[in-house]
């Protein structure tokens, strides 16, 4: 299953499990990861799980800046429309530093589809 951790000086303080369709970030109490700071929007970004059209039984993740006022970025690149996640990369929401992790990402079991 793949989390965002939360650090703070490059140390985790805080750990969310993405184990749904989607998972809303933002500074709403309404969200699923709240993050209750001035720099973050109300509906701030959201995660997107979603089915691999080609490795069953994998899930790829995308992120989405929902408009907000200081951006997401992802490996310190502004996100634009929707992006791919991959096991470790740093995602910033506001003031705030997560590392994207996906334990399944890089498990060698299946085999990849190679298209024509």
């Amino acid at each position: 299953m793949a989390s965002l951790s939360q650090l703070v000086d490059n140390v985790v303080v805080n750990t969310f499990e993405l184990g749904q369709p989607e998972t809303r970030i933002g500074r709403r109490a309404d969200n699923d990861i709240r993050i209750d700071e001035i720099s973050v929007s109300g509906q701030h970004a959201m995660i997107e799980a979603v089915p691999n059209a080609y490795l069953e039984g994998t899930i790829d993740y995308y992120i989405t800046d929902n408009e907000s006022t200081n951006g997401t970025f992802v490996n310190d690149i502004r996100v634009d429309g929707r992006q791919r996640l991959n096991s470790n990369d740093m995602v910033r929401v506001g003031w705030n530093e997560f590392r994207f992790i996906d334990e399944e990402e890089n498990t060698l079991e299946k085999t990849a589809y190679i298209l024509d």
